[in-house]
């Protein structure tokens, strides 16, 4: 039987593992990626570890999240960054050169290898037919010291794309489709795989805005065949000899299929507050915009850019309008700069940011109170602009410039005729903001700012783990909720006794002082609970207010992981209904629990007591065997240190 392109790249790296859905696998690493928000935190992580010099083929530490310097804390962890990396192999993306996934697609990334990056958005690297993966630090500190990655088999979802996109529809429309009909949920436990005759007529940004955004599926990734397209943007970044065919066998099976008419999609929204809220352009066309921002690892690549500014060219932007303009990498830039299509998005009216995430995150270009922004990145959770009560809609570059100019929601297609924007033959390749680490041998001094501070660690499992019922929270909440991101708290990502203060806040303001004041307990939450980021300050933030265990109704696939990786119970209701009769402040007690753990591997449940009222109730714990060697030594610091 023949193989689909997921399973050759899963089986070309399989360390450990049958290659059964559902079942535990563990995969060999090529390269790993961070960025400075979570790069930290993981290099803090990597140093415990104590391993000299990093075992992978490439690693690279990028700077895109924290790129506003108000003060010295951005400063110096970059700082950290460049001098850790140099000491232990890993390559530094100074800030200004880009967003990690721009660059690493430009530069680094490698059909048929596998990537793992302390991102949610390192699938990306799926567009040019790597396995590429989004995990928290930890995982990503292990996999850099040679580790394995472990994770359940997914399933294998084709999706085949047949026709070809009309003029002003674009990739960003296909995965908005793809989301409409599948929801934020749709990805559990799955690859999307694209294939059919419709993946020839993409180019290589195009297939990366669409696995970019598989992300917000909850898929474990999303990969395109490696072929022509592939071959033709490598040779043009001069890496031709990078490039492999990867594709699926002819008589390749599936665990689910999905099928999408390119010729039949339509411009799309997301509208506010999640990245599956979907209608058509036109459905919401004439609502008033205050801002719109263009950019992010969604949607920066040259040709998006190349795009809005042939759009921008001789218009001016509506005055009660703000556009802000992010291009994704210090290459895309330079090329705008080069050929005059700077000048015409600036002549526009335009404001320029510089290569980096900013208003993705927060970080900076807030909308106003009750603002309506219209945006190409890819997530629009409230408060995640950095203004809870602005409205933010995910749309197309296109979209977002026709709406720039009429200063209200506006279908593209009222442009007139679409603008020709061709792949360059050759990209301008400066790479004097990639610094190559120093030499092995070499005695590099690591440089530490007050604002780095220890993080949390846990110990083994005690006899009983018993705490109060700290907080109750609903369906779908993310990892912004739990750890928020804005402006203000983003350059303390090294401090997390600091972050610990503001740790669901969101939801309720009184969370962190009441979990301080209980000595710690347990978070109960509904369906979805940690979507979003890949983020692991939201596990470490609930760590260092003495969270033990989290028992939700499901969990999001990389937060349940992370807290895994720090001794955190992820207990799953197994009578939804039990979510209903637990009240805050209950006292919870799960007794024998180094037993119930081991016993979870076997599919038995673990008992959790309510004191309240005397009575059990049933949760799941979904653990293979070395899970629970994580969880009862207490986190995978503690379990890789003690060599296992």
């Amino acid at each position: 039987m023949g193989m689909n392109i997921t399973e050759k790249l899963i089986k070309n790296h399989l360390v450990s593992g049958e290659m059964t859905a559902g079942k535990e696998i563990a995969i060999k690493i090529d390269q790993t990626l961070t960025q400075d928000s979570t790069g930290t935190m993981a290099y803090l992580q990597f140093e415990a570890i104590g391993i000299p010099r990093v075992k992978t083929e490439k690693s690279v530490a990028y700077i895109d999240h924290n790129t506003l310097q108000t003060g010295f804390e951005n400063a110096d962890d970059h700082k950290y960054i460049q001098t850790v990396t140099s000491k232990h192999g890993i390559y530094f993306s100074k800030p200004g050169n880009g967003i990690c996934h721009q660059v690493h697609l430009e530069r680094f990334g490698k059909p048929g290898k596998t990537l793992l990056g302390s991102d949610s958005h390192t699938p990306t690297g799926g567009g040019i037919g790597m396995l590429a993966i989004g995990a928290g630090g930890l995982d990503v500190a292990v996999a850099m010291g040679g580790g394995a990655y472990y994770l359940a088999m997914p399933k294998v979802c084709r999706i085949n794309l047949t026709g070809k996109l009309s003029p002003w529809v674009t990739a960003k429309d296909v995965i908005l489709e793809v989301l409409k009909r599948l929801s934020v949920k749709g990805g559990v436990g799955k690859v999307m795989e694209y294939a059919g005759e419709g993946v020839k007529t993409l180019s290589v940004p195009q297939r990366a805005t669409i696995t970019n955004m598989g992300a917000e599926l909850g898929a474990t990734t999303s990969v395109f065949p490696s072929d022509e397209v592939t071959k033709a943007f490598l040779d043009a970044q001069g890496r031709g000899e990078d490039w492999i065919e990867l594709c699926a066998d002819a008589d390749a099976t599936y665990d689910e299929e999905v099928t999408i008419a390119l010729d039949e999609i339509v411009p799309l929204v997301a509208c506010p507050h999640s990245p599956d809220n979907i209608k058509n352009v036109k459905d919401i066309q004439g609502l008033k915009v205050d801002q719109v921002a263009i950019g992010s690892c969604t949607n920066s690549s040259y040709t998006d850019m190349m795009t809005v500014a042939a759009l921008l060219k001789g218009k001016s932007v509506h005055p009660d309008v703000s556009l802000v303009i992010a291009p994704g990498s210090k290459q895309v830039m330079n090329m705008l700069a080069a050929n005059g299509a700077l000048a015409d998005i600036i002549s526009a009216g335009a404001r320029i940011l510089e290569c980096g995430c900013g208003p993705c995150i927060g970080m900076g270009q807030a909308p106003a109170t009750n603002a309506v922004s219209l945006r190409t990145v890819n997530r629009n959770f409230e408060g995640r602009s950095g203004t809870k009560s602005a409205q933010v809609y995910i749309v197309s570059p296109e979209t977002a410039v026709a709406s720039a100019l009429a200063g209200v929601v506006t279908d593209p297609h009222g442009l007139g005729d679409a603008p020709l924007v061709s792949m360059p033959e050759h990209f301008m390749v400066n790479d004097n903001l990639i610094i190559a680490p120093a030499p092995e041998g070499e005695d590099v001094k690591v440089v530490r700012g007050p604002n780095i501070q220890p993080f949390p660690k846990n110990t083994k499992v005690p006899k009983e783990i018993k705490g109060s019922s700290l907080i109750k929270v609903d369906d779908n909440i993310t990892t912004d909720h739990i750890m928020p991101s804005n402006a203000k708290l983003l350059p303390f990502r090294s401090n997390v006794p600091y972050l610990a203060d503001y740790c669901l806040t969101p939801c309720d303001a009184e969370f962190p002082a009441r979990a301080k004041k209980a000595g710690g307990g347990f978070i109960i939450a509904g369906q979805n609970y940690g979507q979003g980021s890949s983020r692991e300050h939201a596990a470490l933030a609930p760590l260092q207010l003495g969270v033990k265990g989290v028992i939700a109704k499901s969990f999001a696939r990389i937060h349940m992981a992370n807290l895994i990786n720090n001794g955190i119970l992820p207990l799953v209701f197994v009578n939804e209904w039990d979510y209903d009769s637990i009240q805050l402040g209950d006292e919870l007690v799960i007794k024998y629990a180094a037993d119930q753990i081991k016993g979870a591997v076997k599919g038995q449940e673990v008992m959790v007591t309510c004191l309240r009222t005397g009575k059990d109730f049933a949760t799941r714990l979904n653990i293979s065997a070395r899970q629970a060697d994580i969880l009862l030594a207490g986190g995978l610091l503690n379990y890789t240190k003690e060599g296992k």
